[in-house]
């Protein structure tokens, strides 16, 4: 049974979630990728941190359009490979009170000991998946940094409705990657040993 995660979440909302479970995520987020992540390290941007505090930064360059009133839609929404947030994930935690990331590949240790440490947590959206992703955006509220970094690396503030995502780092210490990792190196030695 999936669970719900309502945004903005607090610090037990976070640290109610484990490793492996399924989550249906309500609630208003923001986009981030390179671009963003470099900015907010570099930067103590009072806006962002009004917008970030206690929800979500999903890793993702979306593709958008404008609908016939001008408003701006998500086309499709998939997520962008994690790892290379990894050298700024722990400080944007940090600093601007955010929950966790959402984004796909899996994160390295920095940011596992940012999520026990601060009570945050990973999830994993599935990838090619774009277009029913994009489904759970209801509206794009706002757009940060668009003229500067462009399209795919601004930072979009979105209202979803259950936008589904795995957990796979919690606030725990536990990782899903470690743990698939792990499983493939002792298979890796079983098979080798044959």
């Amino acid at each position: 049974m999936n669970k719900k995660l309502s945004l903005p979440a607090s610090e037990e909302d976070i640290r109610s979630l484990r490793r492996g479970d399924m989550v249906e995520i309500s609630g208003v987020m923001a986009t981030g990728r390179d671009n963003v992540h470099k900015y907010l390290v570099e930067n103590d941007d009072e806006q962002a941190r009004e917008l970030l505090e206690g929800r979500l930064i999903y890793h993702c360059g979306p593709v958008v359009d404008k609908d016939d009133d001008g408003n701006w839609r998500f086309v499709a929404a998939g997520p962008t490979t994690s790892i290379r947030e990894e050298p700024y994930q722990a400080t944007v935690f940090e600093r601007y009170g955010v929950r966790g990331a959402i984004g796909k590949g899996g994160m390295g240790p920095k940011t596992l000991a940012a999520c026990e440490e601060l009570g945050a947590v990973y999830l994993h959206a599935i990838g090619g998946l774009a277009v029913l992703l994009a489904r759970s955006v209801k509206r794009v509220i706002d757009v940060l940094w668009l003229e500067e970094f462009g399209t795919p690396e601004a930072m979009w503030v979105i209202d979803v409705e259950d936008f589904p995502a795995i957990v796979t780092m919690d606030s725990h210490g536990e990782s899903l990657h470690e743990d698939v990792l792990a499983a493939s190196r002792e298979e890796l030695d079983r098979l080798l040993d044959k």
